[in-house]
């Protein structure tokens, strides 16, 4: 979608972090944008920013769990801006804790967010993406963790590498659509991230221990060398005008990776392809080969400035 400029956007967790770098981005390049995001206050604060540039933005408050709210959400869209041609599913929380120290309620509240919430997104949106036939695209933000694991977060890494999986199984499934798609894996980015994971986490989903204690204290995670929300939200437009199915950020995590993908490999076992079993594994769709992984753009120089 190289052509951004009048085109409408919606994008969940944008009112504040990776959303709102990605939100300010989009404004800036023309789009018309809907912010959609739980927290009244965040939305109140981004709103100050975009009336003052005035930029097309709409807030709306949205719970991403929330079926219904999520289809009215979409009316409203549309209502006010137009057909959406952009999602972003963006809205996500911090769930840390290694698996022995996990509950069934930390499950629920994670993948209920982290996977759920972005399978409402896309169940909204994408039949009304199909039917307005015009180009459209659907980036889902997962993490660098869904690729190379994080200690002690396990719930988080789960639905993250969980989102890759669906994007790519969604880039083959679309690839003959006008809808196309991207999955963003970003590395450690200036955010309030942990705050906010715990401030919108809905009290029959808290541990007896969390609903004893005061709530937390607003903390960044911001760090010096960290990326900015606004550089993100740029590597993100420019995916879409690309058409990348991954969006990746930080070239700093390469080298690890790479030891992943070496360990898989080394996996398999050193011994002849039996051809009469490939050739039968071949009749399985692309369960052999799937040509979704040839079309990733080659890396180059950032288009801004």
């Amino acid at each position: 979608m190289q052509d951004v400029a009048g085109k409408v956007a919606f994008i969940t967790g944008g009112a504040s972090g990776i959303g709102l770098g990605i939100a300010k981005a989009f404004a800036g390049a023309g789009m018309k944008v809907v912010i959609a995001d739980l927290r009244q206050e965040a939305l109140d604060e981004a709103m100050a920013y975009f009336q003052e540039k005035n930029l097309p933005v709409h807030p709306l408050r949205l719970d991403v769990t929330d079926r219904e709210a999520y289809a009215r959400a979409a009316d409203e869209a549309e209502e006010v801006f137009g057909k959406v041609h952009v999602l972003v599913n963006n809205a996500g929380v911090a769930m840390p804790g290694s698996i022995e120290k996990t509950t069934f309620k930390d499950w629920d509240f994670g993948v209920g967010v982290n996977f759920m919430g972005v399978i409402n997104g896309i169940l909204t949106f994408l039949p009304r993406m199909l039917e307005l036939g015009e180009e459209a695209h659907i980036v889902t933000t997962s993490s660098m963790s869904g690729l190379s694991v994080v200690d002690g977060n396990v719930i988080y890494n789960s639905t993250k590498a969980a989102l890759i999986t669906m994007t790519e199984t969604m880039a083959a499934d679309l690839r003959n659509s006008n809808v196309g798609v991207s999955v963003f894996c970003p590395g450690p980015v200036s955010s309030n991230l942990g705050y906010t994971s715990q401030v919108v986490r809905p009290d029959h989903l808290k541990n007896e221990w969390q609903l004893k204690n005061p709530p937390p204290q607003k903390n960044s995670s911001a760090h010096d060398v960290f990326m900015s929300p606004e550089e993100v939200g740029q590597r993100v437009l420019r995916g879409i005008r690309r058409k990348d199915l991954y969006i990746i950020t930080h070239p700093e995590f390469k080298d690890g990776l790479k030891a992943r993908f070496d360990a898989i490999l080394r996996a398999f076992p050193a011994e002849p392809i039996n051809e009469e079993r490939k050739a039968v594994i071949k009749t399985i769709g692309t369960l052999l080969y799937n040509p979704i992984y040839e079309t990733q753009t080659t890396p180059g120089e950032p288009d801004w400035d």
